[in-house]
């Protein structure tokens, strides 16, 4: 039997190949996925450990937040005296370095990174750590000079000698490049900018007393661990943690790892699509096998093999397609982590693929992945090909379903059906987010197992719709190709089924993203009043000189400027919540439309006063004059009086969690060193928007990352926002597409082979070559066009589900992108047309008398 099976497997090789396709691309995607993010992960896993402080004291951060205020977290300089004398410290030196900052030059360009790296401004402090030295040039000196990094300098063509402007909380100033440093270990893409130690706290911190944190260096013979415990005890419970380098190294790669798992998730989302969809490919592809090998099997169970010996065979098959493709799926694997490695060295992030990493578990994955798709895949077709009688198969029996009823299918069909539906009933329905996903996953599951279950059903009523003009339009030759993609349903089904899925993924996100747009279009008109928003790129905050030159610009009258605080509040139900707020100026009503359940925005925007979303408040037990205790970052703390409670929409509500929002002076007080994170701004009388335009963006000429925005500019923003996760779906709907053409094709392809005696009658009775090719494609459009429709219609189903989750955060607008629908269905038909030519090619050149003749 074994050697029964591997002369099978080499004999049907070239029948197999395309399954082994959709193997390879499943694997290639894991293993990809796996080794690009262990080079990362162990890469920057040396540069952190090798850059690290034996010990290193940083400020306390209590208050964790997304959104920045625009504040530094500083140490007292005079720490690092304090620490020096503590026993078994070598030495310590005071930091400073500042993220997030901005350096242009003399043209107003930006000389940071245009990946979304961060521009670091710090102190030139050689030690053996120093991932950079001095290769030109010499180090800064006093006030007016810096250094710059070789990779930003050759990017943005700076040399030594030219003037830079760097922009930090304090204030702009200028510096003079006079010398360049290269980076002798990975550079994370960051660009670098090193100043004098005697002035860097100053120009970037505002005063020459305050560090970033202090570096702690051992002695001989003294641990990590045992001069951090010296350290802390030296320090006693100081708003300070103190970490040892393992532990800070740790902590810098964490702060990675959200990067890391965006891209690892994104990757193992295609090989999840390429495995779904493979699955129906690997499915039919044995089906269609064993259906032509009724005699060949019939004979082996003539000759003495027994049914376990025949699904033994079969499995023993699939295993072997599932080795080799595995096998060209962690080759094609390695090779696409080497282009990721390639594609991050281009943005700035200079990896090597000299470096990559393979672990050891990345081809226990790849081949657990492999061989275990093809094994379940193979293995109902394993168990049908059991069930053959000697006899039945010696007499050519149909094994492939043809003729079997398909109650089964209908009955199964229905009640999963029905459980999906009820699933997704339930999504409407909820009052909870969370609920309503929960239901939503379990719906979108469920339907779409039921309408693969359920498919082979629909083929005949939907095809000889899809089909019905192509007698009309084509003649006898329409009729044909609608025949045969009715002549066995559970085929066409499974074939189409590829299609489905893909089109049902994109179908979904369309509605979701084009009711997301219409909503936050509506949302924009309703709340945001001002003439003109002025923010940075990447929202993160700016400093006072900026705001100060907007409210110098002619034309500007109503300037309402606005800053986010991170806190965290006492609520009367115990609970502490960590959250961040919004600050706002005077006159929010005249740049913003808020409503109100109570209250007003001079009572939430008064000293000591604070509003807050009107059901985070009654789920809190918090009612309008209640007071709040509320503490706010450096351990300052006050109460805050509950002055007004909005009833806004979820996404339109101030802040995060809670739609928290304050005064702008209480702000100030409690976060003294915060920056604005957006101004506000309306026309003065007199001057119409449209005059005002261009003169603030002259002002803001000198400052290349702040912004202008008005309505229409904010609707972009959000629809490329929304567009990038479209094109997500898009790009796993091509390589759902790019695995359902190679499923197409096999199905074609074996049905031209098992149809080869009835194509040579054909061909012998009149049919021309070109008929062939055309009845061919005919049949491979319909099914395509099938498939499209099945995965369209679900698809609209679930895009109107997840519209209704949406509408619980405030999305409540429902828009459907009936042009992107009907391209779909169209392009479908271009794929059918694609996937045919090969098959329709070879099925036209057969020999006519050999065709006949075949068996």
């Amino acid at each position: 039997m074994l050697k029964a099976t591997l002369r099978s497997f080499l004999a049907h090789k070239g029948r197999l190949l395309l399954s082994a396709l959709a193997v390879v691309l499943s694997v290639a995607f894991v293993a990809g996925s796996l080794i690009f993010s262990d080079t990362v992960t162990r890469t920057f896993d040396r540069l952190f450990a090798s850059t690290a402080a034996d010990v290193t004291v940083e400020p306390k951060d209590d208050l964790n937040s997304n959104v920045p205020s625009g504040a530094v977290q500083t140490v007292p300089a005079t720490l690092a005296g304090r620490v020096a004398r503590v026993d078994g410290v070598a030495s310590a030196h005071a930091d400073v370095s500042v993220e997030n900052i901005t350096v242009v030059d003399r043209d107003h360009k930006s000389v940071g990174p245009t990946t979304g790296a961060p521009t670091i401004a710090t102190d030139w402090y050689v030690t053996h750590r120093s991932p950079v030295k001095l290769t030109s040039g010499h180090a800064p000196q006093g006030a007016g000079q810096a250094m710059l990094d070789a990779d930003t300098a050759d990017k943005k063509h700076v040399k030594i000698g030219d003037t830079l402007t760097v922009m930090a909380q304090p204030g702009s100033f200028d510096v003079e490049i006079v010398g360049i440093a290269t980076f002798t270990t990975t550079n994370p893409g960051a660009a670098l900018v090193f100043l004098d130690p005697a002035v860097a706290a100053t120009e970037l911190l505002g005063s020459a007393g305050k560090a970033t944190s202090i570096s702690v260096d051992a002695a001989p013979g003294v641990s990590d661990a045992v001069l951090k415990d010296r350290v802390s005890a030296a320090l006693g419970s100081g708003p300070y943690d103190v970490k040892t380098a393992d532990e800070q190294a740790k902590s810098s790669a964490a702060s990675l790892g959200g990067f890391l798992d965006v891209i690892k998730y994104v990757m193992l989302g295609f090989a999840g699509i390429a495995v779904l969809v493979g699955v129906f490919l690997i499915v039919n592809t044995f089906s269609m096998l064993i259906a032509q090998r009724t005699r060949e099997l019939g004979l082996l169970r003539a000759l003495g093999a027994d049914r376990r010996q025949v699904r033994r065979s079969v499995l023993t098959e699939a295993v072997l397609l599932g080795l080799v493709g595995s096998t060209l799926g962690l080759a094609a694997g390695i090779g696409l982590a080497a282009g990721l490695i390639k594609l991050m060295s281009a943005f700035g992030m200079n990896l090597k693929t000299t470096e990559m990493v393979v672990g050891w578990g990345t081809p226990v994955a790849a081949y657990v992945v492999g061989v275990g798709v093809t094994f379940v895949a193979a293995y109902l077709p394993a168990r049908r090909a059991a069930t053959v009688s000697p006899m039945a198969a010696l007499a050519d029996a149909d094994i492939a379903g043809v003729g079997r009823p398909l109650k089964v299918r209908a009955i199964v069909g229905a009640v999963v059906g029905a459980l999906g539906a009820a699933a997704l009933l339930g999504c409407v329905t909820a009052s909870k987010t969370a609920s309503a996903a929960s239901f939503l996953g379990l719906g979108v599951v469920l339907t779409l197992i039921a309408t693969v279950i359920a498919g082979p059903l629909l083929v005949r009523p939907v095809i000889r719709v899809l089909g019905g003009a192509f007698p009309a339009l084509f003649g006898p030759v329409g009729r044909m190709s609608q025949r045969n993609a009715l002549r066995n349903p559970r085929r066409t089904g499974a074939t189409a089924a590829a299609l489905m899925v893909g089109l049902a993924l994109v179908g979904g996100m369309s509605v979701a993203s084009a009711s997301m747009s219409k909503s936050f279009d509506e949302q924009i008109d309703r709340t945001l009043g001002a003439d003109f928003v002025i923010q940075n790129a990447n929202f993160t905050p700016f400093s006072q000189e900026v705001t100060d030159a907007v409210r110098a610009t002619d034309g500007v009258g109503l300037v309402v400027r606005q800053r986010f605080a991170p806190l965290a509040v006492r609520l009367p139900d115990g609970k502490r919540v960590e959250t961040t707020a919004s600050g706002y100026g005077d006159r929010l009503d005249d740049v913003a439309h808020v409503t109100y359940a109570q209250g007003d925005s001079a009572a939430a925007l008064a000293d000591g006063a604070i509003g807050m979303d009107v059901d985070f408040a009654k789920d809190h037990g918090v009612k309008l004059g209640s007071v709040l205790p509320v503490e706010f970052p450096g351990d300052r703390t006050t109460s805050l009086k509950v002055g007004a409670l909005t009833d806004q929409d979820a996404s339109e509500g101030f802040g995060m969690e809670g739609g928290l929002f304050l005064g702008m002076g209480t702000v100030e007080k409690y976060v003294p060193d915060g920056q604005d994170s957006a101004l506000y701004v309306n026309a003065a009388p007199g001057t119409g928007p449209e005059q005002l335009r261009p003169r603030l963006e002259k002002t803001l000429d000198a400052y290349p990352q702040v912004q202008v925005r008005d309505q229409a500019d904010y609707k972009k923003l959000v629809h490329d926002q929304i567009a990038v996760l479209l094109y997500l779906v898009y790009a796993l709907l091509g390589l759902a597409i790019v695995i359902a053409v190679l499923g197409v094709v096999n199905t074609l392809a074996l049905s031209v082979v098992e149809r080869t005696r009835e194509i040579g009658l054909l061909r012998a009775i009149g049919l021309g070559r070109r008929q062939l090719r055309r009845m061919i494609r005919l049949e491979s459009v319909v099914i395509a066009v099938f498939g499209a429709v099945l995965g369209l219609a679900l698809g609209l189903v679930w895009g109107v589900c997840i519209q209704q989750v949406l509408a619980l955060q405030g999305m409540k607008a429902l828009a459907v992108p009936w042009g992107t629908i009907v391209a779909v269905v169209i392009g479908s038909a271009v794929v059918g047309v694609v996937a045919a030519l090969l098959p329709a090619l070879r099925a036209s050149r057969m020999n006519v008398l050999a065709a006949i003749a075949h068996e």
